[in-house]
């Protein structure tokens, strides 16, 4: 009997520049019931969430891409929503790069190729996890 893998109904920003991590990604995300949007690099990415604000719970981001890369991308999208939750992604990326984008509050980082399950699983974990967001000022 195959495992059952974790899903959701939320919305997630897929950010990559490989129409096969695409197809791949997007057929199995919606399989476990979350909607995708797509950006095919980080310019994309940040019309889209400033277009959509509020409507994105995760950002799966390629570190890099063409026109804008994952470190701008991230810093840009968290710009317009410091709350957003966004899980990094790569094949070929400098540790610093990384561990500096997860120190300023990305959530995770998933090397390429990544399976299925862990990415599900790593989503949930995110998903799952309240936000840290910033307390309103006082009156």
């Amino acid at each position: 009997m195959a495992e059952k893998l974790p899903g959701g109904h939320e919305t997630i920003l897929l950010v990559d520049d490989q129409e096969t991590v695409w197809d791949f990604l997007i057929e199995a995300l919606q399989n476990l019931g979350y909607s995708v949007i797509l950006a095919e690099n980080g310019l994309d990415a940040v019309e889209i969430c400033r277009e959509n604000p509020g409507q994105i719970d995760l950002v799966l981001l390629d570190m890099i891409m063409p026109k804008m890369g994952g470190h701008s991308t991230f810093y840009r999208i968290r710009e317009l929503d410091p709350n957003i939750k966004v899980l990094l992604s790569s094949g070929y990326v400098a540790p610093d790069s990384v561990n500096d984008l997860l120190a300023n509050g990305a959530a995770g980082f998933l090397q390429k190729p990544h399976r299925i399950k862990t990415l599900a699983c790593e989503l949930r974990r995110i998903l799952d996890t309240p936000s840290q967001k910033t307390p309103p000022a006082p009156v």
